[in-house]
């Protein structure tokens, strides 16, 4: 017998709900289960707990399999186990893990079922979907649906006819409007994700202009700040954030440009399909426009392991495993944001639920297999990248033209220029300087010159020695190149076992010279050593601050370097494998000078092969009188023009965003372009690699082809996928956007898992009214301003939030649109309504994100200080879609009012009511400070406590204070204060809920 807390794991973690016992099954009861508890058995469940593979030793499949457990007690809810793990507490259900929560209606579903009995009949064994099988809604194609037919005033709009029409089967009513006040206010927070004024209330609550509510929905699309609140559901789904997370969590200070790129695009309404294609492909499609290169921020938007990339070796198992779940980041991030698809579940084996291959799931990998995370250069005005791109062109072409008479030289020349150009080759090498990766030990960055640092190796006993050698740095940072943080001052102390300190080289009062990559030695007379300090007392200059760096310290003892491999310890030390390290310091390597005897070698060789090469390039070139030197001196001569007009261009900005080449960061390597082998790994294990993936896409019936051809390169591949997503054809994208622009205005989307249409997720409750808004969307322009204006032009959105006792018995949840839903601010439009209210608000767009901490930046990551935070600072008193977001310590303030994890797609926000959100209203530093602004703003309006109190309510509530609320609120100011006053205000219900 199973173990009962394993079985209900086994079972919620699916997102199931029933157990229960066979026996007097009626007719209406097997009816119920078999039209409505089957079907979600079948679409959360059996995929992993059936006959067959039985996860968690525990099948679904048949009513004898499942109904060996007690967690549910027939016909009593309230004393069942799985009722408590699916409920959400304080917002979030404990069961399902790792899944979209239930809805309220499939909760209530199946209360009223193990209420009613729990019965499964005996006989209805459920079936598990096959890979091949298509059949589910989704993937039908998409079809325009007839409009419903109804002699209905109400339903004037197409909208309208199919949410009535659904609400007359389930025999639910409509409500009737909301009030102009709330309708304006629930608009301007939808539209712009802030409050309207009290004069734009006043306005449009006197205004009889029947078109006057279609003007203002016209007023608000126009405006900036439209762009400014829809950036930010978008870069919840896209996971955006600007550091990197994991445990290094590295800054990314040019992520902001593809945050603004989002912000505009909304804004100048581009054509959805435009919007996409830039995001996956757009350096391919669009080549000489900007948007084209930072709308691959998108790529790039997710978390990125700096140590599994920078410090490991992608040769290594490790590296290997960190560039797998990475590209993992870029295909889930596309398939779940642009086609609600959650293809990520098939990287271990084939989906248990979709159509979706192991085999699918790989090609997707091997279409983003030679992209990384980088910076990226782009020119953020389109006629300098128009014009770059020309001249790159031009100078691509005379390169191009050049090098084929260079070869036509090197054919004339045959063995005898190769060999020749071989020996130059060989002598050039025998004279550049050896710079090993591992540069040596670095001290941590000192802002004077005068800090003391210190460094010292330990051997591993006593020992008598006779030499010590310290070898320079070579770093080209700063282009100082040689002799890299070598001291400026220094002492050289020998230490023995009993402790006795013995000084063996004092360069502690005159400045020494940088010795570039020669050694610098100090002869011992056999001194009894354990350890040997190297003491920096002035520090080599850097860029604006000052360091000490050693590559190598060697202590010899009758010939033999004892040092090599010993301890090493330092007063501070910046760890960055693998350039810099404590133990870089005794590791063999330093920068080497080449061979000096090797000059004169070289001008001999170099002499011989530069005569030959003349004699070859004096000669006609192929079909042209001309000589070969005057064709390349022509060629090179336009080159030069061309590198000079190039670098006339101004300087051109940088995004982190999807790229192939850039400078290489330890094992951080660009594939330039070059495709990475991406093969089908079993379990998703990189140690058990099997073919190898084909790009390609998903299928989206039996009969489609999905693959692209192996020889694309990097580029064509996600081009073929960007085109693939917008193809008029594909139902998934249509439907997904339109869905979530749904979401966003009712509270819940007509399917209620926005990332996931799958068999997985929930199924539409309006499925015709989300094919036509789809279709009606793809075909009539793709303009996301004009889907707004058709949703909240519609009475379904006008609809009061007030309850009706009917309605509510039959659609508690509101499933079926038959009022509005009451929606509290998110935790951006909070902090923006505060900024705005209290005066304080700077509505400047674009640009860095501004700080909400004090940052302390260390050689592992950065410290994130948010309680070292003035918020009076006047620098981060705008929109909160320009603040900064650190994925590791991410802003408390934020975090509890439910803003979103940037770890994770973020499809819809959590909604809850606790206490620490009252507390952070009523004590946050920021609300303290706001307050204090907002009754200065109260003051200079207005002389009387009376009228500073009526301007306060509406400010806050968009409407006038009764007598009642002017008499408590003048008491409460007389006595408490007016800056005490308006944190109360901060903290009413009718501030922080839009209904």
């Amino acid at each position: 017998m199973m173990r009962k807390d394993i079985v209900v794991v086994a079972m919620v973690a699916c997102g199931l709900t029933i157990t229960g016992a066979i026996t007097g099954t009626s007719a209406r009861a097997e009816d119920v289960f078999q039209d409505r508890i089957a079907p979600i058995l079948e679409r959360r469940c059996i995929g992993c707990h059936n006959d067959r593979e039985r996860e968690g030793d525990f099948s679904l499949q048949s009513a004898k399999a499942a109904f060996d457990d007690g967690h549910i007690v027939p016909g009593e809810p309230a004393g069942s186990h799985l009722l408590d793990l699916i409920t959400p507490q304080n917002g979030k259900a404990e069961m399902p893990k790792d899944a979209e929560a239930l809805s309220v209606e499939e909760i209530q579903l199946i209360r009223d079922w193990i209420r009613d009995g729990a019965k499964w009949p005996a006989d209805l064994r459920l079936e598990v979907a096959k890979v091949s099988d298509f059949d589910w809604w989704s993937y039908q194609p998409l079809k325009r649906p007839p409009v419903p037919v109804l002699n209905d005033a109400w339903a004037n709009m197409t909208i309208d006819r199919f949410v009535l029409a659904k609400l007359n089967e389930k025999g639910l009513t409509p409500s009737p409007p909301a009030d102009r006040r709330t309708l304006i206010r629930r608009l301007t927070y939808d539209l712009i994700g802030l409050p309207p004024t009290p004069e734009e209330v006043a306005a449009f609550a006197a205004d009889t202009d029947p078109k006057a509510y279609e003007k203002l929905v016209q007023r608000l699309l126009k405006s900036e700040r439209y762009g400014e609140h829809w950036a930010r559901h978008w870069l919840d789904v896209a996971k955006y954030a600007d550091s990197c997370g994991y445990d290094k969590d590295k800054l990314r200070p040019n992520a902001w440009p593809y945050r603004d790129y989002v912000i505009r695009s909304l804004n100048e309404d581009k054509p959805y399909s435009r919007f996409v294609q830039e995001q996956i492909a757009g350096d391919v499609l669009f080549p000489n426009d900007p948007d084209g290169i930072v709308g691959l921020g998108f790529i790039a938007a997710g978390p990125w392991d700096f140590i599994g990339h920078v410090e490991v070796s992608e040769a290594k198992i490790d590296g290997k495993v960190a560039r797998n779940l990475d590209r993992d980041d870029m295909v889930s991030g596309a398939f779940n944001t642009f086609c609600s698809l959650t293809v990520q579940c098939a990287r271990c084996h084939n989906h248990k639920f979709d159509p979706i291959t192991q085999e699918n799931y790989y090609g997707l990998q091997a279409v983003f297999s030679a992209v990384d995370r980088a910076n990226r250069p782009f020119d953020a005005d389109h006629q300098t990248a128009r014009r770059r791109a020309e001249l790159t062109g031009q100078l691509t072409a005379l390169t191009a033209a050049r090098q084929v008479i260079e070869d036509e030289i090197t054919a004339a020349g045959g063995k005898e220029l190769a060999d020749a150009t071989a020996a130059v080759v060989k002598l050039e090498n025998s004279l550049t300087p050896s710079r090993p990766p591992e540069h040596g030990y670095h001290s941590q960055i000192a802002s004077a010159q005068e800090v003391e640092k210190w460094v010292e190796v330990e051997l591993p006993s006593e020992t008598t020695i006779d030499r010590v050698v310290l070898h320079p740095c070579s770093d080209d940072f700063n282009g100082i190149g040689d002799g890299f943080g070598f001291p400026v001052r220094f002492k050289v102390e020998v230490v023995d076992q009993s402790g006795t300190r013995t000084l063996i080289r004092d360069q502690t009062e005159q400045d020494f010279a940088n010795p570039g990559i020669s050694e610098v030695a100090c002869d011992v007379p056999q001194q009894k050593a354990l350890r040997v300090r190297v003491t920096a007392t002035k520090l080599a200059s850097r860029a604006n601050d000052y360091i000490f760096a050693l590559a190598e310290l060697r202590i010899f003892a009758n010939g033999m370097n004892v040092a090599a491999g010993a301890a090493v310890k330092a007063a501070d030390s910046i760890e960055a494998p693998i350039r810099w390290s404590m133990q870089n310091l005794v590791d063999g390597k330093w920068p080497r000078a080449g061979e000096p005897d090797a000059i004169e070698q070289l001008a001999a060789a170099k002499q011989k092969r530069d005569s030959l090469y003349q004699e070859l390039a004096s000669a006609p070139s192929q079909g042209s009188s001309v000589s070969r030197q005057d064709r390349i001196q022509s060629y090179s001569a336009q080159i030069t023009k061309l590198e000079s007009q190039l670098n006339e261009l101004p300087r051109q900005a940088s995004v982190y965003a999807a790229a192939t080449n850039f400078p290489a960061q330890g094992n951080f390597k660009p594939t330039g372009g070059k495709p990475r082998d991406v093969f089908v790994l079993s379990r998703g294990e990189v140690t058990m690699p099997g073919s190898l993936a084909v790009p390609g896409v998903i299928p989206l019936s039996s009969d489609v082809p999905w693959q692209f051809s192996p020889e694309l390169d990097e580029g064509q591949r996600r081009a073929k996928l960007a085109e693939w997503l917008v193809d008029h054809d594909n139902p998934f994208v249509w439907r997904s956007i339109v869905n979530r622009v749904w979401q966003y205005h009712f509270g819940e989307g007509i399917v209620a898992t926005p990332n996931d249409f799958g068999r997985m997720g929930a199924l539409p409750t309006h499925p015709e009214l989300l094919d036509w808004l789809a279709v009606e969307f793809r075909d009539g322009g793709q303009s996301l301003k004009e889907l707004h204006r058709m949703i909240v032009t519609s009475n379904t959105y006008q609809q009061s939030s007030a309850d009706n006792p009917m309605n509510t018995a039959i659609d508690g949840g509101n499933q079926f649109l038959w009022r509005a839903n009451r929606k509290r601010l998110s935790a951006e439009e909070l902090r923006d309504s505060i900024l705005t209210v209290s005066g304080a608000m700077n509505f400047e767009m674009g640009g860095p994100g501004y700080y909400l901490f004090a940052l302390e930046k260390t050689g592992h990551s950065p410290h994130f200080e948010y309680h070292k935070f003035d918020p009076a600072d006047k620098a981060s008193h705008r929109r909160s879609i320009y603040r900064f977001i650190a994925r590791s310590q991410p802003n408390p303030y934020m975090m509890t009012l439910d803003c979103a994890d940037s770890s994770q797609s973020t499809p819809r926000r959590n909604e809850t009511l606790t206490s620490l959100q009252a507390l952070a209203l009523l004590n946050n530093n920021f609300n303290l400070v706001m307050a204090e602004q907002f009754a200065a703003r109260l003051e200079r309006d207005n002389e009387e406590l009376e009228s500073q109190v009526r301007q306060a309510m509406a400010l806050v509530t968009q409407r006038p204070a009764n007598e009642t609320e002017v008499e408590e609120l003048v008491a409460y100011a007389e006595t408490h204060g007016l800056p005490n006053l308006c944190r109360l205000l901060f903290n009413l219900s009718e501030f922080l809920f839009v209904d």
